[in-house]
Order: structure tokens, then C-alpha cells, then sequence
């Protein structure tokens, strides 16, 4: 099936899986190979020069409609991220979520009831302070629900950050007034729904140096 417009005007890709592999699996499923999101990948959104990217998984972590969210300190301003880490090469996205939310936060995705949805991709290519080239980056975001248990069980503060960075849950509306890393701020509320479809990925508005101020 051609991809095509979602109500909202957005891009969705039929055919791409609705739920993420199991962390433990090491198989690549062939439909999202074919879109080319599991490797480094020609850009798929406005904005974005068609090179190869390094490939970023994160998760937007809901309890009660709340989501979780790393609070980095900023000179321009708290910049919130939501938790995750850089796919290594070789390694599967489901497996480097796995990986990097059990080194920031203790937090075992193989226990969930659940696996974490890829739900939404977006391209980066924004400036850094400091550095002459842009910088880029491919963010799949993945989204769980987590239970009582689990919500409880998550760190404080973030394990492998030598500076202890807090670690924190706040309403779903409230997050998407802040400067979010990604920027999913307007998908924020729909991603903490209990309801909320599991259709997508949802191909996000690229960040560049005109929509997005890196902090």
C-alpha cells in the first residue's frame, strides 16, 4: 500500500509494523528493512540531505498518563530528552532500547506485559554549539505503557550519568510545553493515550536549524 496523508496532513507508512520486535529477538523483520529504518538509511522527511544517518531509539514511558523524561541543565534552558541512546552498529533498535533503558533508568523491557510500539520516526540535521557541521541523527520513538510496579521501579536519576541527571514524570500536556529531545511535542498526548491506536510508524516534521534550537 503507497503511503499516504493521515487526517492530520502527516505521512503514515501502511506498511510498516505496528509493534516493535521483542528485545530479546535478533531477527529483522523484512517489511521494515524494506523502509530502510533497522540500518542507516536515506532520509525520509522535508529538510534532510538523503546520506546515511546514525540512528537514535528513545521511548516516551507512560504511567497514568504521565511520561517520563530526562532533565538536562541547560545555559539556554532545561532541555527535556526523552530516554534512550544511539543504535550500535550491528545491533537492532529493539535491542539497543532494551540496552539503553536498562543502563539510564534500571528498567527491563522483557518484563513487560507489553512490547514497546515504534510509533513515530523523525530526521534531525541541526546545528550544535560549537560545531561546524550539522549534526544528525535519526530518532525512532517507541512508546510503552508501564504498570504500577515498573513506574515505581524506575531511577531517579539517570544511572549512567556520572552527574546524576533527574529522571521525571510529569502530565502529558504539561511535557509538551517544554523543550522536548526529540521534538514529538505535538504527538505527546496522543502517545499517553490508554486508547490511542498503534497505527504507524508516523513519519514526524523534520528538526532542522529552522523548526529546532539544540540546548
Amino acid at each position: 500500500m503507497a503511503a499516504g496523508p493521515d487526517p492530520a496532513g502527516r505521512r503514515v507508512l501502511p506498511d510498516l509494523v505496528q509493534r516493535a520486535p521483542d528485545p530479546g529477538r535478533g531477527r529483522r523483520p523484512h517489511h521494515l528493512a524494506r523502509a530502510g529504518l533497522p540500518g542507516p538509511g536515506p532520509a525520509v522527511t522535508a529538510g534532510t540531505v538523503a546520506e546515511p544517518v546514525r540512528r537514535r531509539v528513545c521511548a516516551v514511558l507512560v504511567h497514568d498518563r504521565r511520561v517520563c523524561l530526562i532533565r538536562r541543565q541547560r545555559s539556554a534552558g532545561d532541555q527535556h530528552s526523552l530516554p534512550g541512546g544511539v543504535v550500535e552498529d550491528g545491533e537492532e533498535p529493539a535491542d539497543a532500547l532494551h540496552r539503553e533503558l536498562l543502563e539510564e533508568l534500571g528498567l527491563d523491557l522483557a518484563v513487560l506485559p507489553v512490547s514497546p510500539q515504534l510509533r513515530f520516526v523523525q530526521d534531525q540535521e541541526t546545528e550544535r554549539p560549537g560545531e561546524a557541521e550539522l549534526f544528525r541523527r535519526r530518532h525512532l520513538v517507541y512508546v510503552a505503557h508501564l504498570p504500577d510496579h515498573l513506574a515505581a521501579a524506575v531511577a531517579a536519576v539517570e544511572q549512567d550519568d556520572p552527574d546524576e541527571t533527574l529522571v521525571v514524570w510529569l502530565p502529558a500536556a504539561d511535557a509538551a510545553a517544554l523543550h522536548l529531545y526529540p521534538d514529538v511535542r505535538a504527538v505527546l498526548g496522543q502517545a499517553a493515550r490508554p486508547d490511542a491506536t498503534t497505527d504507524g510508524p508516523l513519519l514526524l516534521p523534520a528538526m532542522t536549524t529552522t523548526s529546532y534550537q539544540w540546548r
